[in-house]
């Protein structure tokens, strides 16, 4: 379903839709700018919201509902070695024949069960981040907050989709304000059945996820629907 029929005021920054994510282009099965999930995870991130705002933060997702098409198309980019447009911002450390054997990619994702959601957390009253534009330098994502693409995010250690070691979110050489920011996503997103993945501070899964050995492949479409996607592929 459409976080947004759930809840509005959930910030959604789509990268996926944009060319300004670690392949350089819009990914396929990524025809709106549109957060879907399933019920369950809605209902649970309506209620983080509150919580959030309570603190003086809103949510904002990067990714929900992922199209195994798009997962698809994450490994041929993968398998490429030529394709590294944009590897100065999301990986410059990561050389590309790794990003499969260090956990980057991979042939199947959480997202495409709809019940994993990459998102932070953004000061009230909130905002999401200018258009990226390929005229723009491309910054690594681990510099400082202030060096690095201007992200609405609050400090979080790297910005979003960047494959480093720094992004996980047990990495210990982090700013005391970088170690309290991440905590506090992680404290509201556990205590909502949540769980982060290793790689990824801004990934979480719902434990009870209604779907968890189902890949879905139903493209997001411009059309305003009201159901989880009906369509897995295995």
């Amino acid at each position: 379903m459409r976080l947004a029929d759930v809840d509005p005021s959930i910030l959604q920054e789509m990268r996926y839709t944009t060319a300004h994510n670690f392949v350089g282009t819009p990914i396929a099965g990524y025809d709106a700018a549109d957060c879907w999930v399933t019920a369950q995870t809605a209902d649970a991130l309506k209620g983080i919201q509150q919580q959030a705002r309570a603190k003086g933060y809103t949510l904002k997702v990067y990714d929900c509902y992922r199209p195994q098409r798009a997962v698809n198309n994450f490994m041929v980019w993968a398998a490429d070695p030529a394709a590294t447009s944009m590897k100065a911002e999301f990986y410059p450390r990561v050389a590309k024949d790794r990003i499969i054997p260090d956990g980057y990619v991979a042939t199947k994702s959480g997202h495409s069960r709809g019940s994993t959601i990459d998102l932070t957390l953004v000061p009230l009253p909130g905002a999401t981040s200018a258009p990226w534009s390929p005229s723009q330098p491309l910054l690594d994502c681990a510099l400082p907050a202030d060096q690095r693409f201007p992200d609405t995010s609050i400090d979080m250690g790297t910005g979003f989709d960047c494959f480093d070691v720094r992004a996980h979110p047990d990495y210990t050489a982090l700013t005391p304000v970088q170690r309290k920011n991440r905590d506090l996503l992680l404290g509201m997103m556990s205590a909502a059945g949540f769980k982060v993945l290793p790689e990824e501070w801004w990934h979480y899964t719902l434990i009870n996820e209604p779907f968890p050995d189902t890949y879905f492949d139903v493209p997001i479409s411009p059309v305003l629907v009201s159901a989880s996607p009906t369509s897995p592929t295995r």
